[in-house]
């Protein structure tokens, strides 16, 4: 059993929000997550399906959970809502706080090959594996009912995990992802610091790669992206590389993208729309 500490719970739309501290033997450091439980499970009286929400760059596990206003939907639908860190902190890696594109805050959830990242920075056997088990061991979660979304690199790896791990999820969705990194400066840059050279490699951290050869259950996925995001101007996120690569794969996923007019690359454009995002994997998570 881990060494689950709780650092503080409050109470929120019939439910609490905890934030728990814990040894990670994937990243070797001390990791950090909020969850949020319906009354439900906190009584133990059912287990109730999970969302796991995986945050932009620069961010931490706080930022979703206190400004994405999540939890009214969450309540309403009986989930719970799992957010951790962005990345290993205090892992004491030479140049990890040096670059706010890279190191702290800015894992791309990959499991790093490169010294000196490659001790620390294996985010996606973290989130994929050494998080979920310890939270279907702690609380009153049916892990066999798990959805997850994200934001720019958090969406990116949302999209990665879920379709790098087929039936595992039973959808997921993303707010203006980084759909295609191994083509985007948010990709190339991070890939080659934390996976090297061979760009092979690379392929099993790229949606848009993965989807042409998705070879599983039929996946839902939703993708909103605002119009006036700087990011999505300058070629950072390329949506359209995604739908164009999904609707060329064998196996095809069951997408919808939506464009939004005016909204940029903030938790403004978050708040806005996650109510359409709760509602989507609350259908897909009660099927």
């Amino acid at each position: 059993m881990s060494d689950l500490k709780l650092v503080s719970s409050n109470r929120c739309f019939a439910g609490e929000v905890r934030k728990y501290t814990h040894a990670s033997s994937a990243t070797g450091c001390k990791m950090t997550f909020n969850i949020f439980l319906p009354d439900t499970a906190i009584s133990s009286k059912d287990k109730v399906p999970v969302l796991y929400y995986l945050s932009g760059l620069t961010c931490n596990e706080d930022n979703m959970i206190t400004k994405g206003g999540a939890i009214p939907y969450l309540s309403e639908h009986q989930i719970a809502l799992v957010t951790p860190d962005t990345s290993p902190r205090g892992a004491g890696v030479e140049g990890e706080d040096g670059d706010w594109e890279i190191g702290t805050g800015a894992s791309f959830y990959v499991d790093a090959t490169e010294e000196p990242w490659r001790a620390n920075y294996k985010m996606y056997t973290y989130v994929q594996h050494e998080l979920q088990q310890l939270v279907a061991e702690s609380f009153s979660i049916d892990s066999s009912h798990t959805s997850i979304f994200g934001h720019s690199m958090g969406g990116h790896g949302a999209l990665v995990l879920a379709l790098r791990n087929p039936g595992h999820y039973r959808s997921v969705s993303a707010f203006a992802p980084i759909c295609h990194p191994t083509t985007s400066n948010w990709g190339r840059k991070q890939f080659s610091a934390y996976l090297g050279s061979n760009e092979l490699e690379w392929a099993q951290y790229d949606a848009t790669e993965l989807v042409r050869s998705y070879n599983g259950p039929q996946l839902p996925i939703l993708i909103d992206q605002g119009d006036a995001d700087q990011f999505y101007s300058s070629e950072q996120l390329q949506p359209s590389h995604f739908v164009v690569a999904s609707e060329s794969g064998k196996h095809p996923v069951k997408l919808e993208t939506r464009m939004q007019p005016g909204y940029d690359h903030s938790y403004w454009f978050i708040q806005t729309f996650m109510k359409d995002h709760i509602s989507f994997h609350a259908k897909n998570l009660r099927e």
